[in-house]
């Protein structure tokens, strides 16, 4: 029912056939070329064009463009709805399908003919056929019973004995087929064992990955294991002597006011007595008895509460600090324990020796700015003709790292590079990461990763601020990171290094960059 659907959708509505060369109009109206062309004939010189269709008008004759998409479509339709024609016996009347046909004969043969048919071996049976043409040589009309191996193609007798292929090495068909399968399926064998091995590495890769993953976990686990139990010691320190300072400024407090209570109880008994002696109404007795108004609290006491009972805060925070140092000093034992290695930032400072003349080091070499006034330093061999400048020091061993400031620079480019990379030049070949000798990351237009031949475009959301460089040089390992929250890593080189290697940065003019130590 959708195949009745569709194919009345793909038919013409001029010639109710299925659409030939499909041509649509911008009214959306789909017609054959054909039938298109002839009904706009019809109108040609009245410039009263219309659809065929709905009649929209046009003014001007429409423009013919063949619809590419419906014309696929055709093919897909026609290709999945073709009728197969029922090959015929050659010797039945009426006819009766046909169950082989020989290419020998040229002739289709039913079940009762074929039992009548040649053995011979030259008679070569094949599925029934209703037309010899794609087996014939298209110049001696013969079947096609040969390949010639030096051309790649299947010939007839005539070919071989008296065409262009006379003199070439040929095979029957048979066996330049099956020679030919031998050869495709030997091929696909040997690549489906290539990506077999392939997968297997993998497999193994991921194993491994697997493996180290699992121990950088445990090692984590345990290390912040280790790290609850020293700040719980650090906190249990602490806090214990904000318990002892409580309790000994509590008991000091309860012993004064027990004291206190004492002499609250004194004090009560000598106003009584002070009030009997009122009530007795006789002037002369009140007047000769020496009334009770000492001044009981003593200045001292007072004195030793305060100084006695109060809470020492600077003895607790120097109970912290001295904890949170020990703390630190414990970590490095603990990341060793652990095999952790430390991230410590190398020393970068920058070599005023190898700065261009457009750039201006600061004071304390870790800055560079680009500048468009050239700066009078004598030359040297050592000395960048582009904007460029290296850092003092290189790495030709261990594990480095080091933080640059890009905030400051809408365009940069930074790396490593060994001594030996062009430095007089102004082409791509001195330029950091466009050479053999040395590996960039730079943001412009977009962020690149640059080595030698080798751009990289790699994704960046919003511009970078910092960036991490990681060098592993006996790891053979060049990292770049994005140092936001969390932290990104933007590309990984993988390289052997063959010469000591600087930090090497290119300052754009009227930017700035700083190495962060």
């Amino acid at each position: 029912m959708a195949s009745a659907d569709l194919r009345d959708e793909l038919k013409c509505s001029t010639c109710l056939d299925l659409y030939k060369e499909p041509i649509s109009l911008k009214c959306g109206h789909n017609f054959c070329r054909d039938c298109l062309v002839t009904v706009l004939d019809t109108k040609e010189g009245s410039e009263d064009y219309s659809c065929p269709e709905c009649k929209e008008q046009y003014t001007e004759h429409p423009l013919l463009e063949i619809n590419g998409k419906l014309c696929n479509t055709m093919d897909q339709f026609r290709s999945a709805h073709q009728e197969k024609k029922e090959v015929s016996c050659t010797y039945c009347d009426p006819p009766v399908p046909a169950s082989k046909t020989c290419l020998h004969c040229e002739a289709s043969y039913c079940e009762k003919h074929l039992s009548s048919h040649s053995k011979a071996v030259h008679h070569l049976l094949i599925e029934p056929m209703a037309s010899f043409e794609d087996r014939k040589c298209p110049t001696h009309q013969e079947i096609l019973k040969y390949y010639c191996t030096e051309d790649n193609a299947c010939i007839c007798m005539s070919c071989w004995v008296a065409g262009e292929h006379r003199g070439h090495r040929v095979e029957v068909l048979d066996k330049a087929s099956e020679k030919k399968f031998s050869d495709a399926m030997e091929k696909l064998n040997l690549e489906k064992q290539g990506t077999e091995v392939k997968i297997q590495k993998l497999e193994n890769y991921r194993t491994v990955v697997k493996g180290q993953a699992a121990d950088f976990t445990k090692g984590i686990g345990e290390l912040f294991i280790d790290i609850r139990k020293h700040l719980d010691d650090v906190e249990k320190r602490v806090l214990t002597e904000v318990s002892r300072q409580e309790e000994q400024i509590s008991k000091s407090v309860s012993d004064l006011i027990r004291q206190l209570e004492i002499q609250k109880d004194n004090l009560s008994k000598k106003i009584n007595e002070n009030l009997d002696l009122h009530k007795s109404k006789d002037p002369l007795t009140l007047l000769k008895k020496e009334l009770i108004c000492d001044n009981i609290i003593h200045d001292d006491l007072v004195s030793d509460l305060h100084i006695n009972g109060c809470f020492d805060n600077v003895l607790i925070l120097q109970t912290l600090h001295r904890g949170l140092l020990d703390f630190a000093d414990s970590m490095m034992e603990m990341k060793k324990k652990r095999r952790f290695f430390e991230m410590k930032k190398s020393n970068i400072l920058l070599d005023i020796k190898t700065a261009s003349n457009y750039i201006i080091i600061s004071k304390d070499l870790q800055s560079a700015s680009g500048s468009n006034e050239p700066e009078s330093r004598p030359d040297a061999k050592e000395r960048f003709t582009c904007q460029q400048v290296l850092s003092t020091r290189s790495f030709s061993s261990g594990r480095h790292y080091w933080e640059v400031d890009v905030s400051a620079a809408k365009e940069w480019l930074i790396g490593v590079t060994s001594h030996s990379m062009e430095r007089k030049t102004e082409g791509a070949e001195s330029y950091i990461g466009y050479n053999d000798k040395s590996w960039g990351l730079t943001q412009r237009t977009g962020l690149i990763a640059t080595h030698k031949n080798s751009v990289i475009r790699l994704d960046s959301n919003s511009p970078i601020k910092t960036v991490g460089i990681y060098l592993d040089y006996n790891g053979r390992r060049l990292s770049f990171y994005e140092l936001c929250n969390p932290i990104r890593l933007l590309h990984t080189f993988t390289n052997t290094f063959k010469e000591p290697l600087y930090a090497a940065f290119h300052v754009f003019s009227n930017t700035s960059i700083r190495v962060i130590n």
